[in-house]
């Protein structure tokens, strides 16, 4: 999976945006060495995506489902994704590193080794992705703040 500008980046607030899209070009990646096509940059799913780090950050705890209970389907169908679709699938990937392991490169690659996780990235219906970083942790991780908490919100429109 090499090959993508920013990958062993450690998020800053300087370089957030070119370590989001080291992250899609990764994810890309992996889906082209198994023969899928890659995801398309989704502003809708970004902006999930943004709301999800952020608010797992400032509420202090790390989980795909909020504590309000609002799940990444929730999320995504109050925004415009869902437009003139019949139906949408939709994947969920979340992750936080500290030091050398809040890179791109390594947070790709511990995704692609969680069987889940790389069932999500290898979902074929998926077309769109919307990728956010934030160079922060959830204290309710006990490692400090230094490090970065990252979500990627897959999508798939279907008549």
């Amino acid at each position: 999976m090499a090959g993508c500008a920013g990958a062993n980046l450690r998020p800053s607030p300087a370089n957030v945006a070119a370590v989001e899209a080291a992250t899609l070009c990764l994810i890309d990646r992996a889906r082209g060495a198994h023969h899928l096509r890659p995801v398309r940059s989704n502003r809708d799913l970004g902006t999930v995506a943004f709301s999800q780090v952020r608010t797992m950050v400032l509420r202090d705890y790390f989980a795909d489902v909020r504590p309000s209970g609002q799940t990444p389907m929730s999320l995504i169908a109050v925004t415009r994704y869902p437009a003139h679709a019949g139906r949408i699938s939709v994947g969920q990937n979340i992750a936080w590193g500290t030091g050398r392991f809040a890179t791109p490169a390594r947070i790709v690659s511990e995704w692609m080794a969680s069987r889940a996780h790389r069932e999500i990235i290898l979902t074929g219906e998926y077309r769109d992705a919307g990728v956010a970083v934030t160079p922060a942790v959830p204290s309710v991780l006990h490692v400090g703040r230094r490090g970065a908490t990252y979500a990627v919100e897959f999508g798939a429109r279907h008549v």
